[in-house]
């Protein structure tokens, strides 16, 4: 190797070593711009009433719309890893929901299903979609089921993955805590926020150390913003669950579980195969909350075959 090459290698490594430990944050960005990048998801914006809603797409443009929704305290980049598995078919869109990620963010605005269904109703139309696939996690599913009932004829099918808005037989420790004032998913501290994410997922999912942080510390600084909204959640699921609303479920529903959640417990999905007329249930043995994240492949497959057995192309 000439002296040249040692020079320019020996350069790109003291870069690379700067660059992370002195601008974490800025390493964080490159790092999700490359998994979007590998994945084959692009992003894009549009504009909803005034609001920029940034969403992620990948997939055929011609083809069958799917749309991802996110969790609490999620953002759209939580899905890539699935998704890719979807898009070489379906035209997969992924967008922050208004309160998270980047999308706009409003002191005493509701963030209870309701609105969001009808902020996301505006986001579709401003697509141009009118008909598609939906599905979402924990609250997104929440919301997925939510958008169903309010406009049935936009669905072709849903998917909950670990979805929120529904009893469950056996209480989780989220709702356990919730019911004694405490709110579990939301952090103060760095290593509040390490415990979090063990109690998410069942297998820990490896991240290198100061990228944790860094995520953890945004976590923290969104503490403040995300504790009431958690808690409207709560009480509208606690007043209001979609329990007795399930049997008027129009569209095909594929219901996704980790068998280990500890945020949302697994006895949810005996309410919701009993009441939705049409449904088919998957439960992972060696997941937690989080099967688009822990077990992408195995989740994505079950998503697969079930857009496929569906599809109206």
């Amino acid at each position: 190797m000439s002296s040249a090459i040692v020079l320019v290698a020996s350069g790109l490594l003291v870069a690379g070593l700067v660059a992370y430990f002195v601008f974490p944050a800025h390493l964080v960005k490159l790092l999700v711009r490359a998994a979007r990048l590998v994945t084959g998801f692009r992003s894009r914006s549009v504009d909803v009433d005034g609001d920029t809603w940034p969403y992620l797409e990948g997939g055929p443009e011609s083809a069958e719309i799917v749309v991802l929704l996110h969790g609490f305290g999620g953002d759209k980049d939580n899905w890539p890893l699935y998704a890719r598995y979807l898009r070489g078919k379906y035209r997969v869109i992924i967008p922050d929901l208004p309160g998270f990620g980047e999308n706009s963010r409003k002191s005493g605005a509701d963030y209870r299903m309701a609105p969001q269904a009808a902020r996301l109703h505006k986001f579709v139309r401003a697509m141009g979609i009118d008909r598609f696939h939906i599905a979402g996690n924990s609250m997104g599913g929440f919301l997925a089921l939510q958008y169903a009932l309010a406009y049935p004829s936009d669905v072709i099918t849903i998917g909950l993955l670990n979805s929120a808005g529904v009893s469950s037989t056996n209480k989780s420790e989220v709702e356990l805590a919730a019911a004694r004032g405490e709110n579990l998913l939301v952090v103060s501290s760095l290593d509040e926020f390490d415990k979090l994410m063990n109690f998410i997922a069942h297998k820990s999912i490896p991240l290198p150390g100061i990228i944790k942080r860094e995520i953890g510390k945004r976590a923290i600084a969104e503490k403040e913003f995300l504790d009431p909204i958690f808690w409207a959640l709560f009480e509208s699921i606690i007043d209001r669950p979609l329990d007795e609303r399930l049997h008027e479920i129009a569209a095909p529903t594929l219901i996704i579980w980790g068998r280990h959640d500890r945020v949302i417990d697994v006895s949810c999905t005996e309410l919701m195969t009993a009441r939705i007329p049409d449904n088919h249930c998957v439960v992972f043995a060696d997941a937690g909350h989080i099967p688009m994240l822990e077990c992408p492949a195995e989740a994505a497959s079950a998503h697969l075959d079930y857009l496929n057995r569906h599809c109206v192309a």
